[in-house]
């Protein structure tokens, strides 16, 4: 392919949670395959060794190039190693795409305080001590973008399970998003929000019935499943100089779910 044509072409980017979490392709592992093939070197980052490697391999066997590391975000010294390795290898940063996250069960009720501490942590902290770490080196390399996974469920309740401390998580990614894209602007730094809706990854796989799936297919206008590539190709556009007037925003990925009621879609769910 003509390097001039790759949407990516030379640019370096860091991508947490890059290994999926069971069978199949989650979201870090998309966005790191397609934007290895756009050009991208690729700095894969996973607290699990077996699954950032097998995420590595592919893109490896492909031709492309890309390091992995196994790390810990929710800890800001490893935060800092994985920006110095990235430097150490490359040169440069251009991307940092915040993409880790778990799940944990709960209302106000009945939810663990220990979960929420955790989902609270791996969610949001580890965005905050990635971003610490790589937007000045982003600034260094005359500027860049900075992509954070939210969800839906940081607008809008609508989960066919209980999940206070995800919800709360990823609302609170929002506000953080906002807030650094306003105070990194100046420095030539974009941020912006993905919100996917409800698409099938390994990370909901195991939480789900096919009844529950079922639901969350038709209950958007598209009456489609979404899946990690859609959130891949939509962080794709964003990290790339066609969005380079675009900061701030919080773009849903959801088959158009967040502009529908329960009575809009009514007569899809019985």
């Amino acid at each position: 392919m003509n390097e001039n044509l790759l949407r990516l072409n030379q640019k370096v980017a860091i991508i947490t949670g890059a290994g999926s979490s069971g069978p199949g392709v989650g979201t870090g592992k998309a966005i790191s395959i397609l934007f290895a093939k756009q050009g991208c070197k690729v700095v894969l980052v996973d607290n699990n060794k077996d699954r950032v490697k097998e995420t590595l391999d592919l893109i490896l066997d492909e031709g492309h190039e890309a390091i992995s590391i196994t790390a810990d975000v929710t800890n800001n010294s490893d935060c800092k190693r994985i920006v110095d390795t990235a430097l150490d290898t490359y040169g440069r940063l251009d991307t940092l795409i915040n993409n880790v996250g778990v799940l944990a069960p709960g209302n106000v009720i009945n939810l663990k305080e220990s979960d929420y501490d955790k989902v609270m942590n791996v969610n949001l902290k580890s965005m905050v001590l990635m971003s610490k770490h790589s937007i000045p080196k982003i600034i260094e390399a005359g500027g860049g973008s900075v992509i954070n996974m939210s969800s839906f469920l940081g607008v809008r309740s609508g989960s066919v399970f209980e999940s206070v401390p995800y919800s709360v998580s990823k609302g609170a990614i929002i506000a953080l998003t906002t807030t650094m894209a306003a105070e990194h602007g100046r420095e030539g730094v974009r941020v912006n929000a993905i919100a996917p809706g409800n698409i099938y990854t390994p990370m909901v796989a195991g939480n789900l019935d096919q009844h529950q799936r079922e639901l969350r297919r038709k209950a958007a206008p598209l009456g489609s499943e979404g899946t990690a590539w859609d959130v891949a190709w939509a962080s794709l556009f964003l990290s790339s100089d066609e969005a380079r007037w675009i900061t701030g925003v919080v773009l849903p990925v959801d088959g158009g779910l967040l502009t529908t009621s329960p009575l809009t879609m009514f007569e899809h769910l019985i």
